[in-house]
């Protein structure tokens, strides 16, 4: 069972800036259906932000780097954090917290696929985590060398086994 969900980057800049990511409506009710569940079984809700620096799209406090107001967080209940590279241990106290309230599995979801949660996942792996990745649970823009779902795919297929537990969203339990 899972002791907590880490939602990653669910920001306006992101979520609805001028590349929209793959199937993000889809993504997001999946998401705020993870945060339901989380808090009906008193699970940790932890919530990362992507902070740029002074000056960038998405420094602290601009437009672009607020939560993206459908995401269903309380911040005065869920755990919310900055984070400035693309994982959400480095340069945050998010392992000490995680280690403080006994939490040893994490569901990981959010943007983007390719970076963010790439990099979480293996991370959160090396730092002794059980990571739960809902393969249906995070998504990412195309680029010019892949098409977002190909890439999603890809990191579904590369992360299971070696570094995550892959699980459709509806099966994940908290």
């Amino acid at each position: 069972m899972a002791n907590a969900l880490l939602i990653i980057d669910m920001q306006t800049g992101l979520y609805d800036g001028p590349e929209r990511p793959f199937e993000r409506e889809r993504v997001l009710d999946t998401i705020n259906g993870l945060i339901q569940r989380a808090r009906n079984a008193n699970a940790a809700i932890f919530v990362a932000r992507h902070t740029g620096p002074a000056g960038s799209p998405i420094a602290a406090g601009s437009p672009l780097w607020q939560l993206w107001p459908g995401l269903d967080v309380d911040q005065a209940r869920d755990c919310l954090f900055d984070k400035t590279r693309p994982s959400c241990f480095l340069g945050t106290d998010l392992a000490q917290r995680l280690a403080a309230a006994k939490i040893n599995e994490l569901v990981i979801v959010g943007m983007k696929t390719q970076f963010c949660v790439d990099t979480t996942c293996r991370v959160a792996g090396e730092l002794g985590f059980s990571v739960v990745l809902p393969e249906d649970a995070h998504t990412c823009m195309d680029t010019p060398a892949l098409k977002a779902e190909a890439i999603i795919e890809h990191h579904n297929a590369t992360l299971a086994g070696a570094f995550v537990k892959r699980v459709k969203a509806q099966d994940v339990v908290f």
